[in-house]
């Protein structure tokens, strides 16, 4: 039976989120990899991995909420909004009070709009952002919708202030640095980056390149690949019955009795499985009786 699952990774620092897709896909003798939002090059932390048919669930790890410790350093302004790149002005930030700070802070919390970088992997016209700015043509930056769930400060030595940021998708803790910053009055750039959960993974649990490398090459790396549904752990379950198994299979309706008390919305959807726990694939409640398969897994 071909592999399906997930490899909760942390990424080391100067590698690529290709890097490790890449490296994983040299050894684990599955061809269908990829993984589940990019991280630049100098951060670390949670890159999750998807093997074979868990790449179809890419998505709703991608949507999922991210959590984020950030190292800003106020007094610095760079064109990248981190240090890797060119300083555009710096300042004395040696005054900069953690009230301050925490007022400022409260702009970027909940749903605001957010101008991304301009060195980030936007398109236009497609051809990324990063790659129009490098060449130096002048890209106009359309603010965009962005959530956070959490912001607060775990750290503070000036000029450096540490940051813990839990935000939905496309969300820039670089745009963070630079405008809390800007808002500062004293410049501010990205001076570190660990994401420390996507969705249910968490860096704690996350296996290091290292480790990953010696568990191929001691044949007992599939140890550390999850299950595919634990992306969908937080959803509604369906327990199904052989033969409605095997209708939402072939892809048929299936008829389906469900309880008042925790009657799941219409349209919503939900992960089936069989009575005997396998998981057959991700459901959609199409109404109050009705469940149609969105995507099936083969068993």
């Amino acid at each position: 039976m071909a592999l399906s699952g997930i490899l909760n990774i942390d990424k080391p620092a100067g590698w690529t989120s290709f890097d490790v897709v890449r490296f994983v896909r040299g050894r684990c003798g599955e061809r269908r990899v990829g993984h589940a939002g990019t991280l630049d090059p100098a951060a670390t932390g949670v890159l999750p991995v998807l093997l074979g048919q868990a790449t179809r669930l890419t998505e709703y790890l991608v949507d999922a909420t991210k959590a984020y410790e950030a190292q800003v350093e106020l007094g610095v302004e760079t064109d990248t909004y981190d240090m890797e790149g060119d300083v555009l002005a710096r300042a004395d930030a040696s005054l900069v009070s953690r009230e301050a700070i925490e007022a400022m802070l409260d702009r970027y919390r909940g749903v605001f709009l957010q101008t991304p970088p301009a060195y980030s992997a936007l398109k236009r016209d497609g051809v990324p952002l990063y790659k129009r700015a490098r060449r130096g043509e002048q890209v106009e930056l359309e603010p965009r919708p962005a959530r956070v769930d959490e912001l607060y400060i775990t750290s503070l030595d000036l000029p450096r202030a540490g940051l813990h940021v839990e935000c939905a998708k496309g969300f820039y803790v670089r745009s963070l640095a630079h405008d809390l910053g800007a808002a500062l009055g004293v410049g501010g750039t990205l001076a570190g980056l660990q994401r420390s959960r996507v969705g249910p993974f968490h860096v704690a649990d996350a296996v290091s390149i290292d480790d990953l490398r010696a568990a191929f090459e001691a044949g007992d790396w599939q140890r550390y690949v999850h299950a595919p549904d634990e992306v969908l752990l937080h959803w509604n379950a369906a327990i199904l019955r052989p033969e409605g198994a095997t209708l939402l299979r072939n892809g048929q309706v299936l008829r389906i009795e469900m309880g008042e008390e925790r009657h799941p919305a219409v349209d919503s959807l939900c992960r089936a499985y069989t009575t005997a726990g396998d998981f057959i694939g991700i459901a959609r409640v199409s109404d109050s009786t009705t469940l149609k398969a969105e995507k099936v897994f083969a068993g």
